[in-house]
């Protein structure tokens, strides 16, 4: 009897859990789905990587459709409008193309546009030494170093830096800057972001001597003033660690070089006891 019981208190509740978990599923089932419409707007936008100096056209655009409440200010809706136009920073893909980032509309495409009012572009030939090894790449700063004599005399031959911390702005037909850095890329030409007074210097620097390019890190703000070097004070200056060329650039790096002078070695002494009497020889 009490086993009955039993049996019909668990399948009374069986039942009711199956029916309230049928009931909430069929609740579930037929409650509305409400769907949130937000406002949009078409903004064009990048649908590559694109260099600078690229002109804009529908092979690297396209239109997405953009949240209008987080929009870009001056967005732009249309390719048409920009169709034709260059870049003057480089941009990523699906980002959005900007007024601020694109020249204006009589300046194209290329390199014109991507010089900033004031400066000017110098290329110079350079070859695998002058350029680094290939490591001379757009976007990367270098100091230039001239040799050349003031006069006929060889004696009067000095090398000296006379540009620091100029930018690479091509290497050279190549502006792209989202290649690997890290790659040689063997060039025959260097373009240089310059002043006008600059481009006169190095102008006349490449043409009346030679000139070679010093790769520098990027972070290095510093404008060293050099005095320059003669062959005759080429050898008259012992030989540098890189521990100490580190340590002293740290120190003053935008203190004059100067030529260190030759210090002799000291002198070795013998001391030699007779007797109760102590002697130094000084050997020569």
């Amino acid at each position: 009897m009490n086993r009955t019981r039993v049996f019909m208190v668990l399948a009374l509740a069986v039942m009711a859990g199956g029916g309230l978990a049928y009931a909430t599923y069929s609740y579930i089932q037929n409650v509305p789905v409400q769907t949130v419409t937000i406002p949009t707007r078409p903004v064009v936008v990048a649908a590559r990587d694109l260099a600078l100096g690229t002109e804009l056209g529908p092979d690297n655009l396209r239109v997405i459709q953009w949240p209008a409440n987080a929009a870009p200010a001056n967005a732009i809706g249309d390719p048409g409008e920009i169709k034709g136009r260059g870049l003057v920073m480089p941009v990523i893909e699906n980002e959005p193309i900007l007024p601020l980032k694109m020249a204006s509309v009589e300046a194209g495409s290329g390199l014109p546009p991507v010089i900033p009012s004031g400066l000017r572009a110098v290329s110079v030939h350079v070859n695998e030494v002058i350029g680094v090894a290939g490591y001379v790449l757009p976007g990367t700063r270098v100091d230039v170093v001239a040799t050349a004599s003031p006069t006929d005399s060889r004696g009067d031959v000095t090398s000296k830096v006379v540009l620091t911390n100029v930018v690479v702005l091509a290497s050279g037909t190549k502006i792209d800057t989202s290649g690997d850095r890290s790659e040689a890329q063997p060039v025959t030409v260097v373009t240089l972001l310059v002043t006008p007074e600059e481009a006169e210097r190095l102008t006349l620097a490449s043409t009346e001597g030679k000139i070679q390019l010093a790769l520098r890190n990027p972070l290095d703000e510093s404008a060293p003033v050099t005095p320059g070097v003669r062959p005759a004070g080429l050898f008259g200056a012992p030989p540098r660690t890189t521990q100490a060329r580190v340590a002293a650039a740290r120190r003053n790096p935008a203190a004059p070089v100067e030529t260190a002078q030759v210090i002799a070695p000291p002198l070795l002494t013998v001391e030699m006891i007779r007797g109760d009497k102590r002697v130094e020889e000084v050997i020569r």
